[in-house]
């Protein structure tokens, strides 16, 4: 009944390869897609938020802030997954325009929670999340046309 419908839709009367099965049950409506983005951004919000507000706790609050913010980026950066889709966002992820951008963004990401985690220097975690907040805007603002010209003007 299967070839019947594909080959009356107008489809190849071939099977579809395990990839096109898996990229066809997964898809999601443009409702969902919009869903998912408005949670896992407001869920990154809501973790660099709460890492700012650990920033005060005494000894560990620095680790605590650089954690919690590094997630709220990452969550952040996913959830813009839900509006284009894995590929196409890893596709523009990393076109030569946003190469830099992406590269820098994505190793102070590492950077910070190996300051965090595994060197255990407060400072150093800081010095990355302050490093992590500027790439971030940097490559937010690629999406935005001719933003990163006038940020430019106005720096020079």
């Amino acid at each position: 009944m299967d070839k019947l419908k594909r080959v009356l839709s107008g489809r190849d009367a071939e099977e579809p390869s395990g990839l096109a099965e898996v990229i066809d049950s997964t898809s999601l409506g443009w409702g969902t897609r919009v869903k998912g983005f408005l949670a896992c951004f407001a869920i990154g919000c809501l973790c660099s938020i709460l890492g700012s507000c650990l920033l005060w706790i005494p000894k560990k609050g620095l680790i605590l802030f650089a954690v919690f913010y590094t997630l709220g980026n990452i969550a952040s950066i996913g959830s813009t997954l839900f509006l284009m889709g894995p590929m196409k966002q890893l596709k523009r992820m990393f076109e030569p325009t946003r190469l830099i951008a992406t590269v820098v963004m994505l190793l102070c990401l590492i950077l910070t929670l190996c300051s965090a985690f595994w060197w255990r220097k407060a400072g150093l975690a800081l010095l990355f999340c302050i490093l992590q907040f500027f790439a971030m805007a940097w490559y937010s603002i690629s999406f935005i046309p001719y933003a990163r010209d006038a940020v430019k003007k106005c720096v020079s």
